[in-house]
């Protein structure tokens, strides 16, 4: 004799907490690949929100501006292209570390948003202190490795972490912008070379 129903058969709950998340990271994937396909000037939020399927009030409601939108879109997508090297030597991380940069010259789309978001940075205040903000936490990672590096005895603890991150992100930058010699992967080994050598020959500034 089959069991007497107690009642209507119960489902997992699945609540708002999933389809919100699912939504957010939409809208987060929809940014980086319209900030990828036309730049930072044609981007908008009736174009991410289409791409995304979400309605504009729900990007409003996660994000007060473009500009935070889109620095978050990117952040999150610069950390996962770019997870931070652990390799066990100061050489070893900073080597992966710039090889992986430079290898954005295989995506020409992402070099055009960097050059936009770089372009952006100059010319509109609020967008270049969430831009800033961006940089500060891709050196935080830089210096993280020159941390580690100072607790195994790999270099000197006086050394001024700010300046040792602009030597080795200087390139890269310099590079990008002017397009006066071109970024190769190949070239990552060498400039950490140059740069650690001169960490440790006492010829950048020590910290104060």
């Amino acid at each position: 004799m089959p069991a007497k129903s107690t009642g209507p058969a119960r489902h997992p709950r699945t609540g708002g907490r999933v389809r919100s998340d699912d939504a957010r990271e939409q809208v987060l994937a929809a940014t980086t690949a319209l900030l990828e396909e036309g730049g930072y000037p044609a981007l908008t939020i009736e174009g991410v929100a289409a791409r995304a399927q979400v309605a504009k009030s729900t990007i409003y409601r996660w994000w007060k501006s473009k500009p935070a939108l889109v620095i978050d879109a990117y952040a999150q997508a610069t950390a996962a292209r770019m997870p931070e090297p652990d390799t066990g030597t100061v050489a070893g991380d900073l080597t992966a570390f710039l090889t992986e940069l430079y290898r954005v010259v295989d995506y020409p789309m992402r070099m055009q948003a960097l050059r936009g978001l770089m372009a952006e940075a100059q010319l509109d205040p609020e967008f270049a202190a969430t831009f800033r903000d961006w940089i500060g936490s891709r050196r935080t990672v830089l210096t993280g490795m020159l941390l580690r590096g100072i607790d195994r005895g790999e270099l000197a603890g006086d050394i001024d972490l700010g300046y040792a991150a602009d030597l080795i992100f200087g390139p890269f930058w310099y590079r990008l912008l002017v397009g006066h010699t071109p970024l190769e992967p190949a070239q990552a080994a060498g400039h950490v070379t140059s740069v650690l050598a001169a960490l440790r020959s006492g010829r950048s500034p020590a910290r104060p």
